[in-house]
């Protein structure tokens, strides 16, 4: 029982730092106006710069909390996050606000790394699957809850309650925390800068840690992508429909279907299963662009391909790793590949779709999904060549 109940903290505190993004989201216009010299490309770093930190960082983040001790590293996260959503309140000059997002992107790092790490290690083998897909749906999950409870907070002009209510979130489960994990083992010495550099190159060249970022980065890409894009382009009666069933299809197929097949094909194998449907689904997109509501269907067809790669993509990380070293490894790399998809995917397909219109969105996805299957059968030869 305490482990289950340590899985759905872990997973409570994703939620969290999934918010450190939805909530400068939800309150996009809010802070454009508090900073109206900024413009949109000034208030959207706002946004984008607690992924930039994860970008960068990434790997680097995944070698530091196997030696600085996960418990220790997820603690530390959750209260500098709550320490910094709580500073946000205030009327910041915009270059102080900018630090706080940086501030924000380590703590939200460390989270995104220790949960996966942490829920491999406690949940049982049999149980693995259920238990790795259910962390994969904490952004999707946060975006729908803060889709109902940001607007009210927000309502009367101020971003204080959210944010307040958010601080109170990670510092309540920083409590938790602190009394559900185990101690950290004693931890080693932190590694020289040059030792870091190199850990990265043996991180990238092993077919078994770096295989779930590998597969992961073209699932950001296309996601991301087609929830930002895709719903304007259907006729303006299914756009809201679009917009607020591709992520709850994406989190349902996730969590039944997907968890249903990792009983019975390995997480590798899903992620491919995944995009082949993906595949599938697109050229039904592209088959029924225009032909009343079977675009729409085939876009929820996509995102749930979609929710099946994402679950299986954090399934693989311990399926493929057996040490919370290598797993921890693994986790920020998926942290470090997913912010590159997250952040290329969007302006790439914003653009093929203003060259090309709706087939830009065909053309996009289609190699991406052969590229996700292409990349796994060829990390997994690489796997029987070392063994």
């Amino acid at each position: 029982m305490r482990a289950v109940v340590t899985v759905i903290a872990l997973w409570l505190a994703g939620l969290g730092s999934a918010a450190q993004f939805g909530k400068l989201s939800f309150a996009f216009d809010l802070m454009a106006a508090r900073y109206p010299e900024q413009g949109a490309a000034g208030i959207g770093l706002i946004v984008s710069i607690v992924g930039i930190v994860g970008l960068i960082f990434g790997t680097t983040s995944g070698l530091l909390v196997a030696r600085i001790g996960p418990r220790r590293a997820i603690v530390a996260a959750l209260v500098l996050g709550a320490a910094v959503s709580a500073l946000q309140t205030l009327p910041l000059p915009y270059a102080l606000l900018i630090l706080t997002r940086v501030f924000e992107g380590v703590s939200h790092l460390a989270i995104v790394v220790v949960g996966p790490t942490m829920i491999a290690g406690i949940a049982p083998p049999r149980h693995q699957g259920l238990a790795m897909t259910l962390w994969s749906s904490f952004f999707g999950v946060t975006y729908a809850l803060l889709a109902l409870i940001a607007p009210p907070l927000l309502q009367g002009g101020s971003i204080a309650a959210l944010f307040l209510g958010h601080a109170g979130w990670m510092a309540v489960l920083a409590v938790v925390l602190v009394a559900l994990l185990p101690p950290d083992p004693v931890a080693p010495a932190l590694p020289s800068i040059g030792g870091l550099i190199r850990q990265h190159g043996i991180i990238y060249a092993s077919p078994r840690i770096a295989a779930p970022a590998m597969g992961f980065v073209f699932y950001t890409a296309i996601y991301v992508a087609l929830l930002t894009l895709l719903p304007p382009l259907l006729p303006e009666d299914q756009r809201a429909l679009a917009a607020a069933g591709m992520p709850l299809v994406s989190i349902a197929v996730s969590l039944t279907l997907g968890v249903w097949g990792l009983r019975h094909v390995s997480a590798v194998q899903m992620v491919q299963a995944g995009y082949a449907v993906g595949l599938l689904a697109t050229l039904l997109l592209w088959l029924a662009w225009g032909q009343g509501m079977g675009a729409l269907l085939a876009a929820f067809a996509l995102a749930g391909a979609m929710g099946i790669v994402q679950g299986a993509s954090f399934a693989s990380i311990p399926q493929l790793n057996d040490t919370a070293e290598d797993r921890a490894r693994a986790s920020g790399a998926v942290a470090q590949l997913g912010n590159v998809g997250t952040t290329t995917g969007t302006p790439v397909l914003a653009l093929m779709i203003g060259a090309m219109g709706p087939v830009g969105l065909i053309v996009f996805v289609l190699p991406l999904c052969a590229a996700g299957i292409a990349l796994h059968a060829l990390q997994a030869r690489r796997r029987q060549a070392w063994r």
